[in-house]
């Protein structure tokens, strides 16, 4: 009896479909489209308001932390680079590696909100620049406000994907599906404490100058807490047999790709036409 001829797995077509797109993808090309109009209305309605400000507007240039904005941009455009490592490790088969690259993602991703977290506590508590103060205020918490939201999106669904790659091939069932719950729990954890207190309290205490002693007292507890969540992240991602993840699931790990690298197209934009030209503009407006 002959053998059945190997086939290779094509990733971006699917002869199943009269388009020849897999369905989750093109389902989600439709989304970003309608998100590209979405964002594109916010940052026009910025923009529009700029040119016409109210004489009780903040001077922006006096607002932004420049250099923090431009770190965290770094930062996103890394975790562009790892998603796209992830996408060609599944494409290989390679399951290791796309975890990797996942949590390098993530971690850049929780950076960025860390940073969006800390900006916005010092616009609010220093700055006292506001939703409800100014239109500037209301056009830009607005704006990055969303941003930062498709962001902790984006992270979420980055972790539940990392996490589905343990998925037994026997199935969810007793330990199995405890376990999974459990890891969805310690990776919340780890992500919310990362963002919201660690990356903030480091910028507070490198950037602002904050003292050491203040940075521990605020931020002590939370860095510990970090410290046993990866802890037990490291726990539980130990081999337990035969996993139901493969390089069949690479549709899955690329359209969650097109979404990460909007987002971050996304930002460009708005780093662009929020933060830069203000810096333009100044420069080119006489004293």
């Amino acid at each position: 009896m002959s053998q059945p001829a190997a086939t290779t797995l094509d990733h971006h077509h699917d002869p199943s479909t009269t388009t020849g797109i897999p369905n989750k993808k093109l389902l989600l090309w439709a989304f970003l489209a309608s998100d590209c109009m979405f964002f594109g209305t916010l940052i026009s309605t910025h923009l529009i308001y700029r040119l016409h400000p109210p004489p009780d507007n903040p001077n922006p240039t006096q607002v932004f932390n420049i250099e923090l904005t431009s770190f965290s941009t770094f930062i996103l455009l890394m975790s562009s680079l790892m998603m796209a490592l992830a996408v060609n490790a599944i494409q290989r088969g390679n399951l290791r590696s796309m975890r990797s690259s996942l949590l390098a993602t993530i971690v850049c991703g929780c950076i960025f909100l860390g940073c969006q977290v800390s900006e916005f506590t010092t616009f609010v508590e220093v700055k006292h620049v506001t939703i409800t103060n100014s239109i500037f205020g209301s056009t830009f918490f607005t704006l990055t406000g969303t941003h930062g939201t498709h962001v902790a999106i984006g992270v979420l669904w980055l972790g539940l994907m990392y996490i589905r790659s343990f998925k037994p091939a026997s199935g969810l069932s007793g330990p199995a599906l405890l376990r999974t719950v459990v890891h969805v729990l310690v990776f919340a954890a780890a992500a919310g404490l990362l963002f919201v207190f660690i990356v903030p309290g480091l910028i507070s205490l490198f950037v602002d100058g904050q003292p050491f002693a203040a940075f521990l007292h605020h931020t002590g507890l939370p860095l510990g807490g970090e410290v046993a969540a990866v802890a037990a992240l490291a726990w539980l991602a130990r081999p337990a047999g035969a996993v139901d993840f493969s390089a069949a699931n690479a549709n899955d790990v690329e359209s969650m790709g097109l979404y990460w690298h909007f987002v971050d197209i996304v930002w460009i934009v708005i780093f662009t036409a929020v933060y830069l030209l203000e810096y333009v503009f100044a420069s080119a407006t006489p004293h």
